[in-house]
């Protein structure tokens, strides 16, 4: 798969299916390949675009501190790189973040934007929860760092069912995280510590879904609320018993509402 050279980085993408374009945006800890489950339904009747921000996978690291502004860029690099006009932009959690930020400085580029467990601002509470993660992240200790993060991920319910699943991601996090990435990790959290577009998202016009978790503990609901209530005639869908990693607890969820808004949006349904 191909990379590219933006803002001096080279980022890695991936480009899968036929159609009009969706781009789905990684959360803080994800990366391509995070979505291999999600690639057969999303490129069935799309064209799938996947990109590893700066400091995630595949993509280059940092040297210096940035914002979720340049990462914003980069996704605008990776659409011009491609030579695509109008993309369906899915944003989850920091990727809806990033999303957020895209549509106020390239709003002509989006055909629709989605944003699952995402906010428009970091509060104090999830500031400190940022500074935990990355105290647990410098001790570059994987079984620590998963201890740390997961319970904020997960509901409840998920968790204490998919125990074994949750272990085995444990052994992984042991095995895959180096150095390198603990530190790219700090980055990311780091570039998100003074996000605060409240009064800016206004002035998003595209269609615009949101999707919350009922559960979810990192990001909740009222964090997409403050959204909805800003976004005009945006749509807001709840998913029932999910926390944080909606696409993840919820998958067939996750992805038949963004697939059933990005073909239906601009359709006008009449009752007679």
């Amino acid at each position: 798969m191909p990379s590219t050279k933006i803002k001096g980085y080279e980022i890695y993408y991936e480009v899968y299916g036929k159609g009009e374009t969706i781009v789905l945006l990684n959360g803080i800890m994800m990366s391509t390949s995070s979505w291999n489950s999600f690639i057969d339904v999303f490129s069935r009747n799309n064209r799938l675009v996947l990109i590893d921000f700066l400091d995630q996978g595949k993509s280059q690291k940092s040297d210096k501190p940035y914002d979720q502004k340049l990462q914003s860029d980069i996704v605008k690099g990776v659409i011009d790189e491609l030579k695509i006009d109008k993309i369906h932009l899915v944003g989850v959690s920091y990727g809806g973040e990033v999303a957020l930020n895209f549509a106020l400085k390239y709003q002509e580029n989006l055909s629709s934007l989605i944003l699952a467990n995402t906010t428009s601002y970091t509060t104090q509470l999830l500031r400190d929860v940022g500074k935990c993660w990355n105290y647990a992240a410098k001790n570059h200790d994987g079984r620590a760092f998963f201890k740390a993060t997961m319970p904020f991920i997960y509901s409840v319910e998920f968790y204490e069912e998919n125990i074994d699943w949750l272990k085995k991601r444990e052994d992984l996090f042991v095995t895959i995280f180096d150095d390198a990435w603990y530190e790219a990790y700090i980055r990311l959290v780091d570039s998100a510590e003074n996000l605060d577009i409240r009064e800016e998202i206004e002035k998003i016009k595209v269609p615009t879904l949101i999707i919350s978790a009922e559960y979810d503990i990192t990001t909740p609901i009222r964090y997409q609320k403050v959204i909805h209530e800003k976004i005009q005639n945006s749509k807001w869908v709840l998913i029932k018993g999910s926390g944080h990693a909606s696409m993840y607890e919820k998958p067939q969820e996750f992805a038949s509402n963004i697939l059933g808004f990005i073909n239906t949006y601009d359709e006008e349904i009449k009752i007679v």
